[in-house]
Order: C-alpha cells, then sequence, then structure tokens
C-alpha cells in the first residue's frame, strides 16, 4: 500500500466560539492510500486541545510504511507507531474506504446497518451576543429540528441567551459547556436550564472532575453527557454512574474501528451514545456518519460551516443524514471552482 498525505486549511464561514477560544481556519490533513488500484481517502482533524496539530500529523506520516493488505485492519492499526490519533483516524477512514471499494459496497452496509436508522444531527450555534446567536438560530431551525447551544461561565449570559433562542424558535435545544462550570455552577444552571426546555447538558464539569460529576449526576433533572474524558474505550467504564451517556468522537478514539468498539462499550454500561465530530470535510463527517445507526445523537455538522470543502459525501435534509451508497465512505471530488491549482500531495 502507498500513502499520501496533503495539508488543508478549512474557512469557517463565521469565526466559531466556544468555550476553550475561537476559530476562524481549521488545519487538517488529507490522506490518500492506494491498493490494487483503487484509493482510499481519510481525514486527520487534529485540535490544539488535545495536543495535536497539522504539523504533528504530517510529521507523524512523513515515511510511514503500510503492510500491504488493507482488510487486514487490525494488524495494520497494531503496527502503527505511538502518537498522533488524528492521523491514525486518518489511515482507519482510509483503509475502511479501500476495503468498502475492493467489495464494491458503502461502509454501512460491509457492517450490516440500516441507514434509514441513523437519528437526526443536530447543529451547533457557536458562543456570541445574544441577538447574534438569536438569528444563527432562526436560520438554521429551518434546516434543523435539533440545535446545540455553546455555554460558557456567564450564569447570566447562558440563561439570557437560552431564553432568547427558546422564544425565536421551536426546535428542540441541547447544549454544551465544553468544562466551563463549577459543580455549584452547576446545580444551579442545570435546572433553570431544564425548566427552559433543554433536552441534554454535554460537559458542564471540567474534563478531569469525575468526583463533581458523581455529585452532580444524582441531581441533574437533564441527562448529562461526557465528551473531553472520553478518547478510547477504556475510557468508557470510568464514566458509568456519573454520566448518562458519552460523546464518541472518531478523530479521538483513533478511527472508525475504536469508535464501534466504544459504542459497544458504551452500551454494555447502560450509556447512551451520541456520536460528534471536529470542524472537518466531508470526508471525515461522512466517515463517521456511517456508524450513526448504531447510535441515540448525531453531532455532525462539521463541514456544514466550512466553505472550502473539496469533497461531497454524507448529506442534510431538514436534519436527517442522507448516507451516499457509493462504495467505500461513497465520497466525491466537489467540481473545483475554475482556475484552481492542486496544491499537491506529500509522500
Amino acid at each position: 500500500m502507498h500513502l499520501d498525505y496533503q495539508p488543508i486549511t478549512l474557512n469557517l464561514e463565521t469565526p466559531f466560539r466556544i468555550a476553550h477560544g475561537t476559530s476562524l481556519v481549521r488545519e487538517n490533513v488529507l490522506v490518500r492510500i492506494r491498493a490494487a488500484g483503487l484509493e482510499g481517502l481519510g481525514e486527520a482533524a487534529p485540535v490544539r486541545q488535545h495536543h495535536e496539530t497539522q504539523a504533528g500529523v504530517m510529521d507523524y506520516l512523513a515515511g510511514l510504511e503500510l503492510p500491504g493488505d488493507p482488510f487486514l485492519l487490525e494488524e495494520v492499526m497494531a503496527s502503527l507507531p505511538p502518537g498522533s490519533q488524528a492521523a491514525k483516524a486518518a489511515i482507519d477512514m482510509a483503509l475502511h474506504d479501500l476495503q468498502g471499494k475492493m467489495l464494491g459496497v458503502p461502509l454501512y452496509r460491509l457492517w450490516g446497518l440500516n441507514p434509514a436508522r441513523a437519528p437526526e444531527t443536530s447543529f451547533t450555534l457557536g458562543l456570541g451576543p445574544v441577538a447574534e446567536v438569536e438569528a444563527k438560530a432562526r436560520a438554521a431551525a429551518e434546516r434543523f429540528s435539533i440545535l446545540k447551544l455553546k455555554l460558557d461561565a456567564d450564569e447570566a449570559g447562558c440563561l439570557a441567551l437560552v431564553r432568547a433562542v427558546r422564544a425565536a424558535v421551536d426546535s428542540r435545544l441541547v447544549a454544551d459547556a465544553n468544562c466551563a462550570w463549577t459543580v455549584d455552577q452547576a446545580l444551579r444552571l442545570i435546572p433553570a436550564l431544564a425548566d427552559l426546555g433543554l433536552e441534554w447538558i454535554e460537559q458542564p464539569l471540567a474534563e478531569e472532575d469525575l468526583e463533581g460529576l458523581r455529585k452532580l449526576h444524582p441531581e441533574s433533572p437533564l441527562p448529562i453527557f461526557a465528551d473531553e474524558p472520553v478518547r478510547t474505550a477504556r475510557d468508557i467504564p470510568r464514566l458509568a454512574g456519573c454520566v448518562d451517556g458519552v460523546n464518541i468522537k472518531v478523530m479521538k478514539a483513533g478511527g472508525l474501528r475504536e469508535a464501534q468498539r466504544m459504542i459497544a462499550v458504551a452500551r454494555a454500561h447502560d450509556l447512551q451514545v451520541m456520536l460528534g465530530c471536529m470542524m472537518e470535510t466531508s470526508v471525515g463527517i461522512t466517515a463517521a456518519a456511517h456508524l450513526a445507526p448504531l447510535v441515540d445523537w448525531a453531532d455532525l455538522d462539521g463541514n456544514l460551516t466550512v466553505t472550502n470543502d473539496p469533497f461531497i459525501g454524507v448529506l442534510v435534509e431538514k436534519g436527517k443524514l442522507i448516507l451516499p451508497d457509493g462504495p467505500g465512505l461513497g465520497v466525491r471530488p466537489r467540481p473545483a471552482p475554475a482556475g484552481t491549482e492542486d496544491s499537491g500531495a506529500k509522500t
């Protein structure tokens, strides 16, 4: 197998603000693995919060040699050196894409899944002035029935924001605090947010505060989902009894195979499962979407505000994920504007 990689800068339609900071662009890496005259696509979406960068991903991939059979995925992944989870995720995606193309079937069929069972995806609204978020909510509500609000440590601001959005749209509302609250803040805010019709809250406390989650969980009128502490399957058992569900992201897991394991472990611990994402092109989002029939909630909107996505894959119709029926990921190139030049791949 032959591996190529190429850096890509994703331009966002508007600045994306969460409790951790603001993004105008994201620096990702596209991976291509060729075998038997076919090409598998993958994507790495590194984020600094996880101590990953575009340069780090490319350093990991440089000179990497893969064993020759893409169907021996377990052996190939086990042969990789320690390091970048995002890079491993890209390799795993590309190998799955190759498998599906060699067999002539989409991944969901390869895995025996019914694409009609994929839940609707939420659409995330970043932090901002109340009037700005309210306006974005009105626009998003025309396409999505579930809106996900980003919240921060400003208690009064959180409540004002949710009240405004609740008054503006009839959409179902969920929220993500991105580790911004203390236990005492969460004990005050969550009941108030429940009264405003919120359906669940994601990561209200700091990543390492499992003791706080144990105190908060039995008192919360809303289901609590963990995100930041959830990376691989081994992280899930310790969260049982602390939360109601986990947010699984292929980039943190290191690939689709580990994400499948995580779903199974979460189910074994009676936890709900959300499938999340980073800011990604349609390659990464579509790869994750093939797992969507296995989960309760989808938050796969990371490509929808990217203005220069070079691919077309999973579509969204009134919030419903429509998986492509092409082989493998089913992703195809988006027609390039006239005059656009290929920046070239690195080997």
